[in-house]
């Protein structure tokens, strides 16, 4: 549990108040993490300013596929969960477990894999890497401006995931989730 004291939903005023309501709209309740970070909002706010500029390039479901390799290479439970929920409306259940538990074997194409491949490595040992890393995007068809938007959305996700680590923020299992699928999720890590 963390010792951050963070704003009851029903006290939080201002920007606070705003990005309780986002997640009140589309979670159901305040996650977590939410208010953990929100007790800074500004960076909160500039946080999902940087995600929002991500997917209007990367597109949601390349987005969603980078954050959850990224999520896998720094053992963020919190993050796997979150975007395994947010990731059913882009891929069937079936299939995103299967992704979850072997992205490899999950019947993406060979560019997917190569994606969520180099954004766990961003997550797990990005010190190692090397021009070799991307130029196997680049021979997948990677243009250098998605090369840097899986990127920054890979060290975004280890940013937010470390964040909330080091807080010591409490899991949410997001509503939504199956057993299974909430299972798959957490098994690689």
């Amino acid at each position: 549990m963390s010792i951050i004291s963070t704003t009851a939903p029903e006290d939080a005023e201002g920007d606070v108040a705003a990005i309780y309501a986002k997640d009140e709209r589309d979670l159901g309740y305040v996650a977590s993490h939410t208010r953990a970070m929100a007790v800074n909002p500004e960076a909160y706010l500039a946080w999902e300013q940087l995600v929002r500029a991500l997917v209007s390039q990367l597109g949601m479901r390349r987005y969603e596929l980078v954050t959850l390799a990224a999520a896998q290479g720094t053992h963020s439970e919190h993050c796997r969960l979150a975007h395994g929920r947010k990731t059913l409306p882009l891929i069937e259940e079936d299939q995103l477990e299967r992704v979850a538990r072997d992205y490899h074997d999950a019947d993406l194409s060979e560019a997917e894999v190569a994606m969520m491949e180099y954004a766990e490595r961003i997550g797990r040992d990005a010190y190692a890497m090397t021009d070799a890393d991307s130029l196997r995007l680049r021979e997948l068809g990677f243009t250098d401006r998605e090369i840097v938007d899986i990127t920054l959305a890979a060290a975004a996700r280890n940013y937010f995931s470390r964040a909330i680590q080091a807080l010591a923020v409490d899991v949410d299992v997001p509503p939504g989730l199956s057993d299974r699928l909430r299972g798959a999720l957490l098994a690689p890590l």
